[in-house]
């Protein structure tokens, strides 16, 4: 039971220390001084078993495409994007989404995104991964069981529900409207827990808002959320599956926009 209980930890405490790190960590770092900042990010990469450098380049490509449809290439600027192994201009079924995504990820493409910054970030990214990777290595020698048959599927799934959730934070939202990029939830148990990151659609249409002032943004720009239509659900995004409003996949606005917008980095 003790390998058990501990999985479960593993699984929940990483979505929670990933979705602490990327509300906090990536838009507003703790310590003035970039060496710190450095050096948090690695313990960080190994806590959550990701290197956090390369998930920001991730995560900004998100922002950048907004989890934009297929251009006429079949390729979207969002690597997370919904729609970039969907068909015909449809999201992807979402437990092909959430199973395969883990898989999907393109070292190769993250080390050429960090490399064009020149700021060091290639650098830190391959040694964020290289920690994690020695961790892992030494857990091995030290149990390949327990790595093997607890640690691993405990980790992909843990990654599996954080895809689940990445889903429904875009499913039914409109990519070709800024305002509408995301979809938002707005239960306070879910955002206490998770710092406010059910305001989806407000994150998107202003990444740079902090999460302290996320209720108050989105009071501010309610009205024009419903005359934009911006989608919201009654239950946490990873529940989202349950929305009894859920659209069908196949429902398409007549007119979408063909021309790909980008966030701002207001």
């Amino acid at each position: 039971m003790g390998h058990v209980d501990f999985g479960i930890h593993l699984f929940a405490d990483g979505q929670c220390e990933h979705q602490w790190s990327r509300a906090q960590f990536y838009y507003n770092p703790f310590f003035r001084s970039m060496t710190l900042n450095r050096i948090f990010g690695v313990t960080q990469s190994i806590g959550c078993c990701f290197s956090q450098t390369m998930y920001d380049a991730v995560h900004m490509q998100h922002h950048k495409g907004n989890s934009d449809r297929q251009d006429e290439n079949g390729d979207t600027v969002d690597w997370l994007s919904i729609y970039r192994h969907g068909h015909d201009g449809e999201a992807e079924n979402p437990w092909r989404y959430v199973f395969l995504s883990f898989f999907r990820d393109d070292v190769g493409a993250i080390r050429k995104e960090l490399r064009k910054r020149n700021n060091g970030d290639l650098f830190w990214g391959n040694l964020e991964l290289a920690a994690f990777a020695t961790t892992l290595l030494v857990m091995f020698v030290f149990n390949w069981r327990f790595v093997i048959f607890y640690f691993l599927p405990f980790w992909y799934l843990g990654h599996c529900f954080s895809y689940l959730n990445g889903y429904y934070r875009h499913y039914g939202a409109n990519p070709d409207k800024p305002i509408a990029w995301g979809v938002s939830s707005y239960g306070k148990i879910y955002n206490w827990l998770f710092f406010y990151n059910g305001y989806h659609a407000e994150h998107h249409f202003r990444p740079k808002v902090h999460w302290t002032k996320m209720e108050k943004f989105h009071q501010s720009i309610e009205e024009l959320q419903k005359q934009e239509g911006v989608r919201t659900i009654k239950r946490a995004h990873m529940l989202g599956f349950l929305d009894p409003d859920l659209p069908k996949r196949g429902e398409r606005e007549s007119s979408p926009v063909q021309e790909h917008v980008t966030s701002s980095a207001r």
